[in-house]
Parts: structure tokens; sequence; C-alpha cells
């Protein structure tokens, strides 16, 4: 079992606490097995929410995967806590979530998706922040400035 914790860093213009908008979230990662090294070829979905029982022992996770090359099941669960919103003042790399895993490890994460964000200025709520393209560009009335999300990147560590 290891502890893998999602970074990100965004550059945001007048926007900040930038998480996805809603709990039952889809987060695409890529995925490696442990036992072979082999790269699964497509991203694949997690929810915070969905659980599904695990076929070799007591329990249930997140994400269960058999390896298409090795053929061995391997698990992923989300950590209790909510993930953290990120805004520019982390300077960087700050943590979004934590993943316990078994038997595999993510080495990448494609933030397409619903995200929420606030006005710097403002507070102005951003409910529906698209990041499917890799950046999001809308203008804040009340503040009255463009409020921008781009150069999106993410890197995994040991938690």
């Amino acid at each position: 079992m290891v502890k893998l914790q999602l970074l990100i860093k965004a550059e945001l213009e007048n926007v900040t606490e930038l998480v996805p908008a809603s709990d039952d979230f889809e987060y695409f990662f890529q995925v490696q097995c442990n036992s072979c090294h082999e790269i699964h070829p497509k991203v694949v979905a997690l929810n915070r929410i969905e659980e599904r029982e695990l076929s070799s022992s007591r329990g249930a996770a997140n994400f269960i995967w058999r390896c298409g090359v090795c053929k061995r099941e391997s698990s992923a669960t989300f950590d209790s806590s909510p993930p953290k919103p990120y805004s520019e003042e982390n300077g960087g790399f700050a943590p979004l979530l934590i993943i316990e895993c078994r038997g595999l490890e993510f080495i990448g994460f494609d933030p397409r998706g619903i995200w929420k964000c606030k006005g710097t200025e403002s507070g102005t709520l951003f409910p529906e922040v698209d990041l499917s393209e890799g950046e999001w560009t809308e203008y804040d009335e009340k503040s009255t400035l463009p409020v921008n999300i781009s150069n999106i990147e993410s890197k995994w560590v040991r938690a």
C-alpha cells in the first residue's frame, strides 16, 4: 500500500480557491501497474462517492482495476479529507488530494470536468468552470475584471 498525493499548479487571474465543483466529481488519471509496470493506454475515471466491492477480500474501494498484461487486481481509495482549494498564494505546486493505492500507482492527471472558484476582488462564485480545454476565461462583472485559469500542471508525490 502506498499513499499518493496529487499536487496541482495553475496560473490564476483574478480568481482563487480552485477546487472540483462537487463531491461526485470525476477525476481522470493515468494508471500504472506496480507488478509489471505496464501503463494503461487510456485515462481512468475515479469518483470519491462511488465504491465497489473487492473480489479477493472483504472491503471496498473507489477504484478497482485489473491489469491487462499481468491480470493482477489492484485498487485505490480516496483519503477521507475533501480536496483542498488551490490559490496562487500557494506559490507553486500545492496538494489537492490523497489516494491510497494497492498494486497500482497514478502517474498522470487530466483536469477535465467542472470546477469552481471565486473572484479574488469580488468574491463572486464561478460554479461551472469547465477545464476540459485546459483553460478557462470569463468576466467578473462585480469587479469588472477578466478572470482566467491556464497552464494547469500536476505531479504525484508520496504522501
